[in-house]
């Protein structure tokens, strides 16, 4: 059976600015699917992004584009290796532009329940990026 992937689709305000944050990140632009009105990020093997201008991405969606500068939309999860890692990936996104958001929820209790870390970031146009870790039994 071949694997899945997924494919976030976001609308951005400025594509090379989008562009240069996700790469910021560490994450990687693939070429043969990226020109003037997209670009596809490689998140991992399985996960990529394609940002589109919001025109573009306008040619998909009757409904209006979410000011998500103003709302919140959608919180896009990641699971991570590491506590570090979960602090690299917000801080190259904070580096990059992006503003940290703290939850409303209390990040200490979840900690002490369950073991789970996590930050919250927002990239240039509004999307909540949250990585988190939480080890899993052995």
């Amino acid at each position: 059976m071949a694997s899945k992937m997924i494919f976030l689709n976001l609308p951005v305000s400025d594509l090379d600015a989008a562009k240069a944050f996700y790469e910021a990140l560490g994450w990687s632009i693939n070429p043969d699917f990226t020109d003037e009105n997209a670009a596809c990020v490689v998140v991992d093997d399985n996960i990529c992004l394609m940002l589109l201008t919001k025109a573009f991405y306008a040619t998909f969606a009757e409904r209006p584009i979410a000011d998500t500068a103003a709302y919140s939309a959608a919180a896009y999860a990641v699971a991570l290796p590491s506590r570090e890692a979960v602090d690299e990936l917000t801080d190259a996104a904070l580096k990059a532009g992006g503003t940290e958001e703290n939850s409303k929820q209390d990040r200490r209790a979840q900690e002490a329940e369950v073991g789970m870390y996590g930050r919250t970031f927002l990239d240039l146009d509004g999307h909540q990026w949250e990585p988190f870790y939480m080890p899993y039994p052995q």
